[in-house]
């Protein structure tokens, strides 16, 4: 499940999660709780509130490096939504922030890495996140 050392794993109802999972579900980093008076530079929801699951991501993007300077988010959806989002914002910022190509690459396997693994019924959450941020990109790229 995790090649990370000495991670923990937390049997839930049958289903394994990482301290990191843990950690990014009760911690969430980057979340965005009233998004009135935020101003984003591009804007991705994807899912549908009727399923059940639905992601919005919003970026800010560094005008003269072309990197993701802030990336919020906001999620109707499980733990392993929230973990899965949390981590990668944390991932789309670190560093000096993703390059906007990077940022359109980041896959759903590299997020549930970091987390330290998701249960195999869990995989589409760490794909919302990664489809709403490639979203923003798209929305920034379209607008400038």
């Amino acid at each position: 499940m995790s090649d990370q050392p000495n991670q923990k794993l937390h049997d839930v109802g049958g289903w394994l999660y990482s301290d990191i999972v843990k950690d990014h579900f009760f911690n969430p980093r980057n979340i965005l709780i009233d998004e009135e008076g935020y101003e984003a530079h591009g804007i991705g929801v994807v899912g549908s509130p009727a399923c059940g699951d639905m992601m919005a991501v919003w970026i800010k993007v560094d005008l003269d490096t072309q990197k993701i300077s802030e990336c919020k988010w906001r999620t109707f959806g499980c733990a392993s939504a929230i973990a899965s989002t949390s981590m990668m914002s944390t991932m789309a910022t670190e560093n000096g922030g993703m390059t906007l190509v990077q940022a359109k690459r980041l896959s759903p396997e590299a997020i549930i890495d970091r987390l330290g693994g998701l249960p195999d019924r869990k995989y589409h959450c760490s794909v919302l996140g990664h489809q709403a941020l490639r979203e923003a990109v798209m929305d920034y790229e379209e607008t400038n």
